[in-house]
């Protein structure tokens, strides 16, 4: 269209006179009208050229009856960090945690919103940040806060563990997520700069990823199976998920556990093999049992020749909710990637009682096909809080 424009300038018509002249003009006019709509055009998505960029996603609420970081949907980045608090005397102990919880709320509304002061986070593309904040239960025992009964205690020891101290457990456990690292880091470091003007200290941190999906579909692990295929609906999270009507309602409990992964070792095995391991077909997540997806495992379908079609050390079969009375957990899961020989999976599950995850991980540990390919290296479980409402603060009822 440029080269068009300069060869009409080029080359003016010269034979007669003003009324060339104002032909040329209102060709001019018609050629720039023409400029012009194919401009409207482009900024307007129409034929004429290429359609605007969509507008950002609005922010992920902060304030509600749950927090958003169980919630929300999942996001490609996560990170993780535990706190451990000062010792002190109890009553000396809960008002530090109190002020801690005020300044957390705070730096995840703000960071979630849009409002923060800090540079970094305004002026780009919108953060979308969501996070949670969990009370883990030794500070739980030690300041007597007002949470579930059955959260007050660690998780058990399971056959094959080779839990790292320095990794697992804490005071307080955060979880952030967001569409990429960059937000995460900013308010990562907000978080550490507040929990050490309250006297509290980094215990570890730990960073994940997703691979990129399409239309909510379900991310793989880093051993190319979908992973949280069988989360709850609705229905089903209000009986297994969260809290009991009551004080508790809306929270719940988080099981971490960071799981080293020898993708190596199970890329070599033959296809087959690794799908009679998991339980399901790698290539669209159905089971073995089934055609789709999301069809329900059935664990007791037979071949001719008497084997379970899903054999009994699958890894679903083991996990299955036919063996614990139906109950789910909600899995929202990320990969992780410290270097060599050091990657795997951020098995991160919300459930009402961490009881239902030891049932399954004792099963899982006495015969699951994937234990020669998996190390637990290490394990947190804390409660959840409820949400806060417009104007409150994260963990109100935790002093009651």
């Amino acid at each position: 269209m440029h080269a068009e424009t300069g060869k009409a300038q080029d080359r003016p018509r010269t034979v007669g006179t003003g009324v060339d002249r104002r032909a040329l003009l209102a060709g001019g006019a018609v050629l720039a009208a023409g400029v012009g709509a194919a401009a409207t055009a482009l900024v307007r998505g129409g034929d004429g050229g290429r359609a605007a960029a969509p507008p950002p996603e609005p922010p992920v609420p902060f304030f509600g009856a749950r927090q958003a970081g169980v919630t929300a949907p999942q996001q490609p980045a996560t990170q993780l960090l535990a706190l451990d608090l000062a010792p002190a005397a109890a009553s000396d102990g809960r008002a530090a945690l109190r002020g801690l919880l005020g300044e957390l709320t705070r730096i995840l509304a703000e960071a979630a919103g849009g409002t923060s002061a800090d540079a970094r986070l305004r002026g780009g593309e919108p953060a979308r940040l969501d996070g949670l904040v969990g009370v883990g239960p030794g500070l739980a025992t030690r300041l007597g806060l007002n949470v579930p009964a059955q959260v007050l205690a660690e998780l058990p020891a399971f056959p094959g563990d080779r839990l790292d101290p320095a990794r697992g457990g804490g005071d307080l456990l955060l979880q952030l997520c967001a569409a990429d690292r960059w937000p995460l880091s900013v308010v990562a470091e907000q978080v550490t700069a507040a929990a050490g003007a309250a006297g509290a200290t980094v215990r570890w941190t730990q960073s994940g990823f997703l691979p990129r999906t399409t239309g909510g579909a379900t991310p793989r692990n880093l051993f190319g199976f979908k992973d949280g295929t069988a989360n709850p609906d609705e229905d089903a999270a209000r009986q297994w998920v969260w809290g009991p009507p009551g004080p508790y309602e809306h929270g719940t409990v988080l099981v971490y556990r960071r799981i080293r992964m020898d993708t190596a070792a199970f890329a070599a095995l033959p296809a087959d093999r690794r799908e009679l391991a998991m339980g399901r077909r790698a290539g669209d997540g159905a089971p073995l049992t089934g055609t789709a997806e999301h069809d329900e495992p059935d664990i007791y379908a037979k071949n001719p020749d008497g084997s379970y079609v899903i054999p009994a050390t699958a890894h679903v079969r083991l996990s299955s909710p036919r063996l614990d009375g139906g109950a789910r957990m909600l899995r929202r899961g990320y990969s992780y990637d410290d270097g060599p020989g050091d990657r795997g999976l951020l098995f991160c599950a919300f459930m009402r009682d961490p009881a239902q995850f030891t049932r399954v991980q004792n099963r899982l540990a006495a015969r699951d096909a994937l234990n020669a390919f998996l190390e637990h290296t290490a394990s947190a479980v804390v409660y959840v809080l409820p949400g806060a409402p417009e104007g409150g603060v994260l963990g109100a009822g935790l002093f009651g």
